[in-house]
C-alpha cells in the first residue's frame, strides 16, 4: 500500500474517532457524580453499538480531578467526576486494521483557569504541529522540546516525558526496530522522517498534556501530526 493511501485511511479512522467523542459529548456522559470507571464503561459499549468497534489498540481511560495530571503507565484509584473537575478522555479504537489515537478534555465547572488550560491544548497542537511541518526532518527530542517550550510559554508545565508516538496498521506496536525512534521524547535521536522497521513512512501522533504548576489539575490532547 502507498504511503498516501495509509496516510487515507489513518485520516479516516481518526475521523470515525472524532464522531465517537462528538457522541459522547452529545448523551452527556461525562457529568459530575459519575465515576471514571463508568463513563469508559459507557464509551466502549457506545464505540461497539453504534460504531462497530470491537478492538482497542490501548487501554481506554478517563480521568478527572487530581487523575488529570498523571499519564498512561499511571493507574491511580477511580475516581467519582466533581462539578469543578477537569476531565480528559484518551482512547484507541480500532476501525478495521486502522488505529486511531484521540485525547480530549473538559472543564465542568467555571473556574477560569481550569477553562484555559483546556482552551490552550488544541491552541498549543496547533502551533507545534505548524512548527513541525516548517522542518518536518526534526528529531523526536526537537519536536519534544518545542512542545515542551510552548506549555512553559502558555503558563503551564507539560506533563509527560513523551508527546507522542506513531500509529498505523493495528499492531504498530509489534513493528520491528528501535522503540525509543518511534516516540516524540527527549530518547530520539533519529529524524521524524526516519522510515519504520519496515521501511514505510512513519505516522505521528501529537500528545499535549498540561498540568497547572501547582499540579492539581491538567488535560490532555492528542490526533494525527
Amino acid at each position: 500500500m502507498k504511503d498516501t493511501e495509509r496516510r487515507a485511511a489513518l485520516m479516516a479512522a481518526e475521523a470515525r474517532g472524532m464522531k465517537l467523542f462528538d457522541r459522547v459529548e452529545a448523551l452527556g456522559l461525562i457529568a459530575p457524580g459519575r465515576t471514571e470507571r463508568a463513563v469508559t464503561e459507557d464509551i466502549y459499549a457506545l464505540a461497539e453499538k453504534e460504531f462497530g468497534v470491537k478492538q482497542h489498540w490501548h487501554k481506554r481511560i478517563v480521568r478527572a480531578g487530581p487523575n488529570t495530571v498523571t499519564t498512561y503507565y499511571d493507574e491511580p484509584a477511580d475516581r467519582m467526576i466533581a462539578a469543578d473537575d477537569t476531565v480528559y478522555l484518551d482512547f484507541g479504537p480500532v476501525f478495521e486494521e486502522w488505529e486511531a489515537d484521540l485525547g480530549r478534555s473538559y472543564a465542568l465547572g467555571r473556574d477560569p483557569e481550569k477553562k484555559r488550560l483546556v482552551a490552550d491544548l488544541e491552541r498549543i497542537f496547533s502551533i507545534v504541529q505548524t512548527q513541525y511541518w516548517a522542518r518536518p526532518a526534526m528529531t523526536g527530542a526537537e519536536l519534544y522540546d518545542l512542545a515542551k517550550a510552548e506549555a512553559e510559554k502558555a503558563g503551564w508545565l507539560f506533563g509527560n516525558s513523551s508527546a507522542g508516538h506513531i500509529v498505523g496498521e493495528f499492531p504498530h506496536a509489534q513493528i520491528p526496530g528501535n522503540k525509543d525512534f518511534n516516540r516524540i521524547a527527549a530518547v530520539n535521536t533519529d529524524s521524524m522522517t526516519s522510515l519504520d522497521g519496515k521501511g514505510r513512512a512513519k505516522h505521528w501522533i501529537l500528545e499535549i498534556h498540561l498540568v497547572d504548576k501547582t499540579r492539581t489539575f491538567g488535560g490532555f490532547y492528542e490526533r494525527l501530526l
